[in-house]
């Protein structure tokens, strides 16, 4: 078996993650109709990219699995995975009913779950995945996703350019 940097032995591999990940949500599309196994993937890329390694990677790929219900709670407690990996998509599965400000707080306490949650933002704020929405549902997620980014402390910085960049946070987050 590949050394992918599971802590837990045996384990599941980054690969296996993944695929459990890509059939769990097998035909689900993303609110654009895009596979939403699209969105799993760009988080994965994200939170590898801002640094972190293969156990919030693979928190990544299960992040919205207990959320959408195509993975229980009871899959998760059992799955051979990192503690810290169900721990992470612990934090980032919002509740039913649950204010914004109380889910940032649980995702602010769990290490890793704000690097994994600033990844997703990023993907889900993305100008092209926006401007495929309808008006009305485009401006009320740009404003979810402001508000829940102020809420983890995420900024922006301007470039060069003046454009606004991703949101700030690494692996350390």
């Amino acid at each position: 078996m590949p050394d992918d940097g599971l802590s837990e032995a045996p384990g599941m591999t980054l690969a296996e993650v993944e695929a459990v990940a890509r059939a769990a949500h097998a035909g689900q599309r993303d609110k654009a109709g895009r596979p939403y196994t699209e969105h799993l993937r760009a988080v994965a890329e994200g939170v590898r990219a801002r640094g972190g390694g293969a156990e919030l990677i693979a928190a990544a790929w299960l992040h919205d699995a207990v959320e959408d219900g195509v993975l229980g709670e009871e899959w998760l407690a059992a799955a051979p995975l990192a503690q810290r990996t169900k721990d992470v998509v612990r934090a980032v599965t919002k509740r039913p009913g649950e204010e914004l400000r109380a889910y940032a707080e649980r995702i602010l306490a769990t290490p890793g779950a704000r690097l994994v949650k600033a990844a997703d933002l990023a993907h889900n704020a993305d100008p092209r995945r926006l401007a495929a929405l309808d008006e009305p549902t485009a401006r009320r997620l740009t404003a979810k996703y402001a508000a829940m980014r102020e809420y983890l402390g995420l900024t922006t910085e301007a470039t060069a350019d003046g454009a606004a960049s991703a949101p700030t946070t690494t692996a350390a987050d």
